[in-house]
Parts: C-alpha cells; sequence; structure tokens
C-alpha cells in the first residue's frame, strides 16, 4: 500500500480554508475560538464544522490548533472545547501543553505542535509512545537530524516548507512577554524580533546601527521535497495563518504542482486527499510575502539567513534602475511591471524603502509619488496587482472530483450511475416512457453532451457510457434532472461514508528522557505537572510567565547567529574572520537591551536581558 503525504496549509478564516482545499491542499489547520498561538485567527465551532464537512468531500483534513500553554482556570474549557470539536468531527488537534493527555477526552487524534520542541529523536519518540498520532518538528532540523529522528519511531513527521521563520526555537521565545504582557506561548507574540536593533562590543563601540538584527528570511523548500520524504516526512506546512488569501491560493498551488510532479512516477507514495485542481493562474513562491527566501538549515549552515533591511515584504526581483527622469524612472524589466504595483527598493540611507506605480508607459515607470531611487539600485515588486486581481477570483482555483456515469435502460424508464475516483456510487432512476427518436440521427452525442455538464458541482466527468436498445428521445431538462440528482446524492455519500480515524488516548508511565525540567519547558498547570511526574520527572520549574524575574533573564534561544551574520564566527569563518569581537555583544532598541551569548559546540545563540550575569569561555574546535 502506498504511503500518503500531504499539502497541509494555514486557514485563518472558513473562506480561506475553502480556497486552501480548492487550490489543492491536502488538510488544512484552523484556530478555534480560544487557545491558538495566533489570537488574531480565532473561528467559531460553527464555521470550522463546515470547514470540516467541505474538506471531507474531498477526503482532506482539517486539524485544529490548540497550541497555546494553559493556565489552571482554562482547563475544564479547553476539555470543553474539545468534545465540542471531536462532536464535528474534526481529525485532529494540534497541541503544546501536555495537559490535554490528562484529560477526560473522547476518541480524538493528536499532534504535538513544533512549540513543544520537536528536535530531539528520544522526546519526538517518547510523545509517539505517549499516543501522539504526529509530530510536528522544529524548523532548525537538517536532513540527517530528520532521518534521525525517523529511524527512532514510525510516528508521522510533519515540516515546514514554506514562510515566514520564528528566529527562537518554537516555544522557547520569551521576548514578547519580557518587554510587555504579551506572551508568544498564549498566542500574543509581540514580534519582538522584527524590531530594529543596533549592536555594540563589550567595549560599548556601536558595530551597526539601526538594523532589524533579530529578523530572517522567509522559508522556501519547494525544492527539497524529494529530500525531505526520503528523510521521513510526509506532511509538508505552510506557514501563515496571518497571511492573506493570495498567500495561501498561491504557495499551495506552488506546492501542489512540485509535490505532483515527485509523485508522478512515484510507486510508493501517493496523493493524500483526492480530486484534482484546474488552475487560471501560474503560481510562483516570488509573489507571495517573502522577505527573500532562505532553506534555512535543512542542508546546514551554508548561507546568511539574515533580513536586516526589514521585515518587510521584498517580493519578486524585477531589475535595477537604468535611468530617472522629472517623472518617473528607467528600470530594467519595466515590461513585466502593471498599474498599481507596488515596489521594494533599499534606499541611498540603507533603509527598506518603497513606491506605488500609478502608470507604466513605454518603459517610463511613474509612481504615485515620486522618490529619488540612484541608479543602480535593484528593484523588487512586492505587491502585483494583476496578479492579486487574477488569484482572488473564485474561479483562479478549481477542484473537480473524478466520476465515471453510466447510463442504461431500466424497466421503467432509465437509469444513471455514477461513480468517482474513490469508488463512491450513486444511483437514480428516471421513470418516463419510453419514445423513440423520430429523427433518425442518433440521441447518444446530445445526451452525453448534456450528461457532462457537471457546472458547479464537484465533480468533473472522466468517463461516459451509454447502452440503448433503441435510439431512445429524452427531453434536456430530465437528463439534466437526473445528473443533478445522481451528483447531489454522490455529495450525500462521500461526507457520509468520509472516514475519521479515531484514537482513545490512554494513560502512560513510561520515562521521560530527563528527569529535571526549566521553563522552557512551559509548564504552566497541574495537569502538566502530573504529566510529567508520572513519567518519571522529580523536578518541575514553573513556566516563564509565571516567575519572570525582570531583567536577569533568557528569554531565547536560536540557531540563528549574529556573529555569523557578520562574518565573526570561529567555527566556520575563522580563515576569513579577521579580528574577534569583544563580548558581550549587545542589542539595543530604545530602553530594551539583550546580551548575547553564543554556544558554538551545539553552534546556538543565547539572548538574555540586560541585566543579567554571563559567563564567556573560548570554544575550541
Amino acid at each position: 500500500m502506498k504511503k500518503k503525504v500531504e499539502i497541509l496549509a494555514p486557514a485563518k478564516n472558513l473562506f480561506q480554508g475553502m480556497a486552501a482545499i480548492n487550490a489543492g491542499a491536502d488538510a488544512v489547520y484552523i484556530g478555534a475560538p480560544q487557545f491558538g498561538a495566533r489570537t488574531n485567527a480565532t473561528n467559531s465551532v460553527e464555521d470550522i464544522a463546515e470547514l470540516v464537512e467541505y474538506a471531507h468531500l474531498f477526503k482532506a483534513q482539517v486539524f485544529v490548533v490548540i497550541n497555546t500553554i494553559l493556565y489552571d482556570k482554562e482547563l475544564e474549557a479547553c476539555k470543553k472545547l474539545i468534545h465540542e470539536l471531536y462532536n464535528i468531527k474534526v481529525d485532529a488537534l494540534i497541541v503544546q501543553d501536555m495537559a490535554i493527555m490528562e484529560m477526560d477526552l473522547p476518541p480524538i487524534v493528536i499532534h504535538a505542535s513544533t512549540q513543544a520542541n520537536n528536535r530531539d529523536p528520544k522526546h519526538v519518540k517518547f510523545l509517539a509512545d505517549a499516543g501522539m498520532k504526529r509530530v510536528v518538528l522544529a524548523r532548525e532540523l537538517n536532513l540527517d537530524q530528520i532521518k534521525e529522528i525517523h529511524e527512532a519511531t514510525d510516528v508521522e513527521l510533519e515540516f515546514f516548507v514554506s514562510g515566514a521563520l520564528c528566529v527562537s526555537f518554537s516555544g522557547n521565545c520569551y521576548m514578547s512577554i519580557a518587554g510587555g504582557e504579551r506572551s508568544a506561548n498564549r498566542g500574543s507574540c509581540a514580534q519582538n524580533c522584527r524590531l530594529p536593533y543596533s549592536l555594540t562590543d563589550g567595549t560599548g563601540k556601536t558595530l551597526i546601527s539601526n538594523s532589524h538584527l533579530l529578523s530572517i528570511k522567509d522559508l522556501d523548500l519547494s525544492d527539497q521535497l524529494p529530500n525531505l520524504i526520503e528523510a521521513g516526512v510526509t506532511s509538508f506546512k505552510i506557514e501563515g495563518r496571518l497571511k492573506d488569501l493570495v498567500y495561501v491560493k498561491n504557495n499551495v498551488s506552488f506546492l501542489r504542482k512540485k509535490l505532483d510532479a515527485f509523485l508522478e512516477n512515484n510507486d510508493e507514495f501517493q496523493k493524500a486527499s483526492s480530486g484534482r485542481t484546474f488552475y487560471n493562474f501560474e503560481a510562483e513562491m516570488d509573489k507571495s510575502f517573502n522577505r527573500g527566501y532562505s532553506d534555512y538549515f535543512v542542508n546546514k549552515r551554508t548561507k546568511k539567513i539574515g533580513s536586516w533591511e526589514s521585515p518587510k515584504s521584498q517580493g519578486q526581483v524585477i531589475g535595477k534602475v537604468v535611468e530617472l527622469t522629472k517623472k518617473g524612472y528607467i528600470i530594467e524589466n519595466a515590461d513585466k511591471l502593471n498599474n498599481g504595483d507596488g515596489l521594494y527598493f533599499i534606499n541611498e540611507n540603507n533603509e527598506a524603502d518603497g513606491v506605488q506605480i500609478n502608470t507604466v508607459a513605454n518603459g517610463l515607470v511613474i509612481p504615485n509619488n515620486y522618490k529619488s531611487i540612484k541608479v543602480g539600485t535593484m528593484i523588487y515588486r512586492n505587491a502585483d496587482a494583476e496578479f492579486t486581481k487574477l488569484v482572488e477570483r473564485e474561479d483562479s482555483a478549481i477542484r473537480k472530483i473524478g466520476v465515471t456515469l453510466s447510463f442504461t435502460e431500466a424497466a421503467n424508464g432509465f437509469e444513471l450511475i455514477a461513480i468517482d475516483e474513490d469508488g463512491h456510487k450513486s444511483t437514480s432512476t428516471l421513470e418516463i416512457a419510453k419514445e423513440v427518436a423520430k429523427n433518425e440521427q442518433s440521441t447518444l452525442p446530445n445526451i452525453e453532451k448534456n450528461l457532462k455538464k457537471t457546472g458547479n458541482t464537484p465533480f468533473i466527468v472522466d468517463d461516459i457510457k451509454i447502452e440503448f436498445s433503441e435510439n431512445w428521445f429524452l427531453p434536456i431538462s430530465k437528463i439534466n434532472d437526473i445528473r443533478r440528482t445522481v451528483l447531489e446524492n454522490l455529495v450525500e455519500t462521500r461526507v457520509k461514508e468520509y472516514h475519521v480515524e479515531v484514537f482513545q488516548i490512554t494513560k502512560t508511565d513510561h520515562p521521560y528522557p530527563v528527569k529535571e525540567l526549566d521553563f522552557t519547558y512551559n509548564v504552566a498547570n497541574k495537569l502538566s505537572r502530573e504529566f510529567y511526574k508520572r513519567h518519571g520527572v522529580t523536578e518541575i520549574e514553573k513556566a516563564f510567565e509565571l516567575q519572570w524575574d525582570p531583567g536577569k533573564a533568557r528569554v531565547m534561544v536560536t540557531k540563528y547567529c549574529v556573529k555569523y551574520e557578520l562574518g565573526k564566527c570561529p567555527r566556520f569563518q575563522r580563515e576569513t574572520m579577521g579580528e574577534k569581537v569583544i563580548e558581550p555583544l549587545t542589542l539595543k532598541n530604545g530602553p530594551n537591551e539583550y546580551k548575547l551569548k553564543f554556544n558554538c559546540k551545539p553552534c546556538e545563540m543565547e539572548i538574555w536581558e540586560k541585566d543579567a550575569e554571563l559567563e564567556f569561555e573560548e570554544e575550541e574546535f
């Protein structure tokens, strides 16, 4: 039996979830009314139920995100919500807090969110043995590490392949809560990583001024799908529950075509859902919101990944400015541009800047508000007006399920049988007196033509068989009626016969890989504590949100490295780094200051608040 692989798309709301499915997603993940890591992307249970029914028509799945840490007073409400989600037949929950594993739950499938910091084989195997059916892997992993995890357990593995990157290990960023009262682990990240900072060294010298030093490029692993499948990944996740409709449809469509090309001649893997999508646009990743693209660490640390100029979308490369006029600009490849497009560039102050195009005429680009741009400046398009208008159309991506029709005579009229690509069957009869056509010309072509008109139904007719003993005449209205009835019944049959996987969590007591948990394990309630204690943990520190010591905390650990971005990494850039930087390096944004500590052996950077006492050791390699 072939193994299923899927494209997993974000759904900000019901409308975008349906659009993602139409564009070819095999599954979507969506936020519930509470307890999701994006507080601005919540949805009612009623809307989720409607999305579930639509998705299941195409054998696509719906996963609901409940991935915040929970406080004691929220446990009962969370349990009640999970029962509601089970009743509307969602396919799985994506969770961070282990308290959920302690609750009296219905038999619903549980996935471990990337917020649970899933980057170690022992940790992932533990979660699988505890009853998790899938684990969303940490984005920092490389192919070798993914393979190592896959070899340790047969749990399903999900991995992000496009979208924004969190600079911190997921679930372990505390900059937001330390800078105010907004907890990223509670769904309210303030995105401190996208702010501008100045960098000073240990002597107080400013090395970099007013740059977005923690902002990194976006992820694009579309060319790595075969390698990821080989490593053990079966679900390819698109980041972006706060992104717009065009982003979702474009990214899903692009990845759908990439994955289908791989599956076309592969005997081991298959698509995870039904139907095929017909596109009225050409998907291009660089037309989605992006800060420039990176493969992050999937092929290990090879390139710089910072997006220091701006956290805003860079977009698609167009060309350099060739000449300035009083009204506008002569730009390379200006024929690609359209009225209303947004242009992005780095100005002479090394700051991200932009203009919107008013008109393009005879190679001259005229903006709404003229800005002087230095000749030779590279121009990007971060808003494609024509592309946006095209993709926003409802018919830009239409999904259809293949069906064969068999039209034959019956005792009191005619019978139409529809069998879809998954083997679901629907039958409808037309009771009507048989009448031979007065015209000797065959009626079959006209009957076939009208049976093929599936219109706004989710079906497309791949084959028709008509078996008549006579040249029977049938009114077009009657043909339309029987076709409409048989396809409506087939929709009901597909939804009714959809199989929702169930799995009852049972409490286990196998040992957790470590005995002591610090605050990064985000234990914030009594049930989570009970879970870890039953699995042999002896010491459990409270979650950061419950015991923050202002000014002295470690607020982030990341694989991203400011030294590497500066070309001063003693591990990988020793021969070209020149003089060492004098530590500690400090990031400053207004009153906020953070010290940087570099742990070169595991290749990680720590970010601490300004009053923390740090020790620095010379690393040897």
